[in-house]
């Protein structure tokens, strides 16, 4: 629907943290993804696994049809099968939330549990509990706030997550990737590197949404949700987990604002808000208001605008502040700026006696403008400075833990802490800044050896055999953005994968 350019939730009309690097301070849940969106079936109810699939690849299918249905009968979606499944796929090891029950505490008599959590939802005496408030630190030294649900909220926004994501994926616009099935952080990342490449690019709005998790309004965010949902069932379920509040030092608050990071079912209630207050405005502005190129990608409430003009770039960063004050959002004054990228940028600021083009941060990386072996532009993505050094300084502290275990305890250990540090920042461009990673590793892991006895002298010698049978060697593991996004979105195949596909939108679209 290109209603969506024609509608203005402000006017009432229908209708979106990667966590990258999460610490490990305190295990929490997942993100809860959706496998399909779906038809509205007022008919099925079979608790079977085959029929809830079925009804909700029905439901999906009505969404993509009919945008501006409005779904009244989806609570029959949420049966047992689906809150078991929804169980299944809860972390083992998540941190437990205010009612201090853990994963393997609720799997005894499971199918007693669930058949009585069923009944309380259907007939609407379930309750939600608090959320038990921690906090885990962030790569600048502040403490990220995240709210971790008790198991049975965990499990019913999980099971509910699903079936509201089987309508909002076929909402959602192509610029969104945070928090979706099938779409992932690189995937955003690829889609802005294509888009800069491909589009006349010439300057970077890299908008920071202060404090937004705590900031939603609440008020505004069922009324994003209700432009598709008419089941007062599953609102009242939303406004029972926004209302249910924080435990924080003994003390329960509640507020009007906010959304609860950390819980299962916050990031798709996020997209939900930031659908309505953001994409449907950028991707209207971008084709009535931009007078070049511009190129959108947003992951959850990161934020990157690319443009041809400095002067559409002003006025864009102007309105934007402007539209997300009407949805009590605010830009954070400090980490929003608007920087010269580009493929001309180096040359442009040159030519006025300035010195490099500037650089942004995005989901963990420093985005550079460099040039390739051949000397045309090429953007290089390099390892975030902070982000490595906090990962180290983990990694010097699991080390201590780890001191007085044999030299395979530890190398085992670290096998797996380096193999995942890859498997997100090994790619194209950051060979060096793995390299120097990798380095940094052994050393810490030789200087623990040496702490273990005064008389131990672990050279970089002895460290060959054990580097080389236990540490992850350096390779790069992704592919280059415009051979990935080719293959996932094929021009001249606008349907294969995912639906729409047009480079201008920085992704599917």
């Amino acid at each position: 629907m290109n209603g969506h350019e024609k509608s203005d939730p402000a006017k009432g009309a229908v209708k979106p943290t990667n966590n990258t690097e999460r610490s490990v301070a305190e295990p929490v849940e997942r993100e809860a993804g959706a496998e399909g969106n779906a038809e509205q079936d007022d008919t099925l109810r079979t608790p079977s696994r085959a029929g809830a699939s079925h009804g909700l690849d029905r439901v999906r299918t009505t969404a993509r049809e009919k945008k501006k249905e409005k779904f009244t009968a989806l609570l029959h979606h949420i049966t047992i099968d689906s809150l078991e499944e929804a169980f299944r796929e809860l972390r083992k090891d998540a941190a437990p939330g205010i009612d201090g029950v853990t994963w393997e505490d609720y799997e005894k008599d499971l199918g007693r549990k669930l058949a009585d959590l069923h009944s309380r939802v259907h007939r609407g005496a379930y309750r939600a509990q608090p959320s038990r408030r921690v906090f885990i630190p962030k790569p600048d030294g502040r403490q990220r706030p995240l709210a971790i649900a008790a198991l049975e909220d965990k499990i019913v926004q999980r099971a509910t997550a699903k079936v509201l994501n089987a309508i909002c994926e076929e909402d959602f616009l192509g610029f969104s990737y945070g928090f979706r099935p099938g779409r992932d952080a690189h995937d955003a990342m690829d889609a802005l590197v294509v888009g800069i490449n491909d589009r006349k690019v010439n300057f970077i709005l890299d908008a920071d949404i202060e404090k937004f998790f705590d900031s939603v309004s609440q008020e505004r965010l069922i009324e994003f949700v209700e432009h598709r949902i008419g089941d007062t069932r599953i609102i009242r379920l939303i406004q029972k987990w926004l209302k249910a509040g924080v435990l924080e030092d003994e003390v329960v608050t509640t507020s009007d604002k906010g959304t609860g990071q950390g819980s299962v079912i916050s990031p798709l209630l996020a997209n939900i808000y930031l659908h309505y207050a953001f994409d449907l405005w950028a991707n209207q502005w971008r084709h009535r208001e931009a007078k070049g190129d511009m190129v959108i990608v947003r992951y959850a409430d990161d934020i990157i605008v690319g443009f041809q003009h400095e002067a559409d770039a002003r006025r864009f960063l102007e309105a934007m502040r402007e539209r997300l004050g009407k949805f009590a959002l605010t830009l954070h004054p400090d980490k929003t700026r608007l920087i010269e990228f580009g493929r001309f940028a180096a040359a442009n600021r040159r030519q006025r006696g300035l010195g490099k083009p500037e650089t942004f941060n995005f989901l963990g990386f420093t985005f550079i403008c460099g040039k390739s072996r051949k000397g045309g532009f090429l953007i290089l993505r390099k390892t975030r400075a902070d982000r490595m050094r906090a990962k180290l300084k983990e990694i010097k502290e699991g080390l201590r833990r780890h001191m007085h275990r044999t030299i395979g305890e530890q190398g085992r250990w670290l096998k797996q802490v380096v193999a995942g540090y890859f498997q997100y920042f090994a790619v194209p461009t950051n060979t060096r800044a793995l390299g120097a990673f990798r380095y940094l590793v052994i050393d810490l892991w030789r200087r623990t050896l040496r702490r273990r006895s005064q008389r131990d002298r672990t050279t970089w010698a002895r460290m060959k055999r054990p580097v080389r049978d236990l540490i992850p060697v350096l390779s790069i593991l992704h592919p280059w953005p415009d051979k990935r996004f080719a293959a996932r979105h094929p021009r001249w195949e606008p349907y294969a994968g995912k639906p729409h596909v047009r480079i201008c939108a920085g992704g599917a679209q």
